[in-house]
């Protein structure tokens, strides 16, 4: 029996010829990320060491990346005393991917892994992150770890048993339509096999669906996977991986070939048409509550944020522009919008979407998480409803259990934005306005 992507992946990283759902193993490591959480693996990394006569080194300082992303800049005392903590560890341990609070360098940790070239096909990447699953757009088996867990990596540079998931392979047919993004696809893709229908496993996306996104839109199918409860989402490389690589991240290396084998073996198979999908909209609170948009139309909404790890690109903060151009957006309605990185806000500003946008009225934040997470920058207040690009939506999400988080595209958003309402974009812009495929 063959292998799948993550199968050959784990089975190199192991020094192994096959490995097969349900064995046990302790691959390498390639990548090791943490943001601000990396001051809860430092006290576990000291830990390890504690009692002995070893001196507490990490195994290879080149492999390590930490990323401010998710406080920033500090909320508070204990925030600013622990980024405090994160930075001396990072001198004395030489820890050279570290991207503090700059605006040359940082932004969203996912966001700055795949655009800086840190990540490669083929790879093993572990993060204190759910979302690590977004690397898979490049190629790689990439999977959240706990803190313990990394504290551990840190000081072996390998995995320890790590039990070999299984695969769901998802065939993504056809063109995608107008104004219809990688983020309407897969909130589909959750709504239809649930929040649930991928626990331990990984989602494998194939199909010209995907064949013809950007590394963009890939990068937001693997984000999410973990949505449907993934261990990681992946697409094999192609030559838009190796386009990404070299024209947005600056590396070039040489191709490898990585595809699953004709008899791999998948546990389940899933086939999605996306010729006529709609828009879609995650409802509360959870992010499998997915309708197709004409159900939310005209629902009144308070904040909109376009950003983070899902949907804070270069692309779709065109797309939003692109609405906006020209119009003003509700008075009832408050729009933040949060760059990934300093890399996209900067490009966004030469070709003056960022201009579009504020001329519009919405507020431009400096990279970072924002209020995803449910603690800084744009919390809800009581009552209110949130229209947002974030990757989940359940009760206290965005800081406060007695308001409403409703998932969208960035173009859903802008649009909405507009109207204080929950709108099709597609009846602002007309067909022959630009199309995007972010």
């Amino acid at each position: 029996m063959g292998m799948t992507v993550v199968e050959k992946i784990l089975a190199m990283a192991s020094g192994q010829s096959v490995v097969h759902p349900g064995e046990v193993v302790e691959p390498q490591v390639d990548l090791a990320m943490s943001h601000e959480n990396a001051a809860l693996v430092i006290n576990q990394f000291h830990e390890i060491f504690k009692g002995t006569n070893l001196e507490a080194k990490v195994w290879n300082p080149s492999k390590i990346a930490i990323i401010f992303d998710h406080r920033v800049p500090a909320e508070s005392a204990k925030t600013a005393t622990n980024q405090k903590k994160v930075r001396d560890f990072v001198r004395e341990q030489g820890i050279q991917k570290f991207h503090d609070i700059r605006g040359d360098e940082g932004g969203i940790c996912h966001q700055i892994l795949a655009e800086s070239g840190y990540v490669l096909p083929g790879s093993v990447v572990v993060g204190t992150d759910s979302h690590t699953t977004t690397h898979g757009a490049l190629g790689a088996f990439a999977f959240g770890v706990g803190a313990t867990e990394m504290a551990s990596i840190w000081t072996l540079g390998r995995v320890l048993n790590v039990e070999v998931p299984g695969t769901i392979k998802i065939n993504i047919h056809g063109n995608m339509p107008w104004l219809v993004s990688a983020k309407d696809i897969i909130l589909a893709i959750i709504g239809k096999i649930s929040a649930q229908g991928a626990n331990f496993k990984v989602l494998e996306f194939h199909g010209e669906g995907v064949d013809n996104l950007p590394t963009s839109g890939r990068l937001t199918l693997c984000n999410m996977a973990v949505e449907a409860g993934a261990t990681s989402g992946i697409v094999p490389p192609d030559k838009e991986t190796w386009r990404y690589l070299r024209e947005e991240a600056g590396v070039d290396i040489s191709e490898i070939v990585l595809q699953a084998d004709l008899d791999a073996h998948y546990d389940q198979i899933v086939d999605i048409d996306i010729s006529e999908l709609e828009p879609q909209i995650a409802f509360p609170h959870t992010v499998d509550n997915v309708h197709p948009l004409p159900d939310a139309l005209g629902l009144p909404i308070d904040q909109v944020m376009i950003g983070s790890c899902t949907n804070g690109r270069l692309e779709d903060i065109e797309i939003a522009a692109r609405i906006l151009h020209g119009r003003s957006i509700s008075r009832r309605v408050r729009m933040l919008v949060f760059p990934a990185s300093f890399r996209v806000y900067r490009k966004a500003l030469q070709a003056g979407f960022i201009q579009d946008l504020i001329e519009a009225g919405a507020v431009i934040m400096n990279p970072g998480c924002g209020p995803c997470l449910g603690v800084h920058e744009g919390v809800l207040g009581d009552g209110e409803r949130g229209l947002s690009t974030t990757n989940r939506n359940f009760k206290g999400r965005m800081g406060n259990p007695n308001a409403e988080v409703f998932l969208c595209s960035p173009a859903v958003a802008a649009a909405s934005a507009l109207t204080g309402t929950i709108t099709d974009p597609r009846q602002i812009l007309t067909n022959d306005a630009v199309n995007t495929k972010a």
